[in-house]
């Protein structure tokens, strides 16, 4: 591996770290994004636009940097996810009761929602991330998110993050709401499809790259109905913990992990004993896919 290429890696590899963290963060989306569309009442229309921009500051600060920082990957990894959130909840939510409790007939200014349902919204969003993924392929660079080391690679990745977490919140909800499953329900489905991916990773002929985006996409739904379970009135299957106390446990969390991932990455970064001298510079460390 060259300096140069090193250098240019701002992706994280895919190990079980990793996965504990995007569940961390996407269970904090679904509630960081209810707390603002509907505990504070902004609506799902101006929490999308306002979220949505929050993603685009969060992604120039990380397509900006020359190196992989935790601080930043993560942050946009929650940006994604909380406007996911609501772009799933605008998209396939209208402003019936069941959707607006507590007797409210409006939540925020603007649309209330466009109604299109879980499966219209789904098969719109599976067909955008198709799409993205076929951009990608015929670009002729690679899926290793280890390897991906330019901007248009990366500009890539995070198109499919965005809609993969969007499509991943209509699964959550869908399972949530209209499965009949409910909360505790959802999770285990998602749970156990991920756990058969797991197994999946042991059989020579299919591909990790596909494995990992298949539970980059499943990894949403859980934490979808994690966190409905966490907010959501016991009467409904949840925990009533509300949107704001769980997401600040929830953001603590998140935090101390991106602590833990960037001291381990400057303990990986800083030469030992056994390559100090000349010979340092050339001795970079290794990524690789565990996933």
């Amino acid at each position: 591996m060259t300096t140069a290429k090193s250098v240019m890696k701002k992706l994280p590899e895919a190990t079980l770290a990793f996965w504990i963290m995007k569940i961390a963060a996407t269970t904090l989306g679904e509630t960081a994004g209810d707390l603002f569309a509907q505990t504070l009442k902004l609506g799902y229309f101006l929490t999308t636009i306002m979220l949505f921009a929050i993603f685009v500051v969060t992604l120039v600060i990380q397509l900006r940097s020359s190196r992989y920082n935790p601080f930043f990957y993560w942050t946009v990894i929650l940006s994604t996810s909380m406007a996911g959130t609501t772009m799933s909840d605008f998209m396939n939510r209208d402003a019936s009761t069941k959707y607006l409790s507590n007797g409210a007939d409006k939540l925020g200014w603007g649309p209330q929602g466009l109604g299109l349902g879980y499966p219209v919204g789904a098969a719109i969003l599976i067909s955008i991330l198709l799409a993205i993924f076929l951009a990608w392929k015929l670009s002729g660079m690679t899926f290793q998110i280890q390897d991906i080391v330019t901007f248009k690679g990366e500009a890539l990745f995070w198109a499919a993050i965005l809609v993969s977490n969007t499509l991943g919140t209509s699964m959550g909800d869908f399972l949530s709401d209209s499965s009949g499953l409910g909360y505790l329900g959802g999770a285990a489905l998602v749970s156990g499809a991920l756990l058969v991916l797991v197994l999946l990773m042991r059989v020579p002929t299919v591909p990790n790259v596909l494995l990992f985006w298949i539970a980059f996409v499943l990894t949403r739904p859980l934490g979808a109905t994690a966190g409905d379970f966490l907010t959501k009135p016991t009467a409904k299957g949840g925990l009533d913990l509300g949107t704001a106390g769980s997401s600040a446990v929830l953001l603590a969390v998140l935090f101390g992990l991106m602590a833990y991932a960037h001291l381990q990455e400057r303990k990986a970064a800083t030469p030992g004993p056994e390559t100090e001298g000349p010979e340092a510079a050339a001795v970079q460390p290794q990524r690789a896919d565990h996933f």
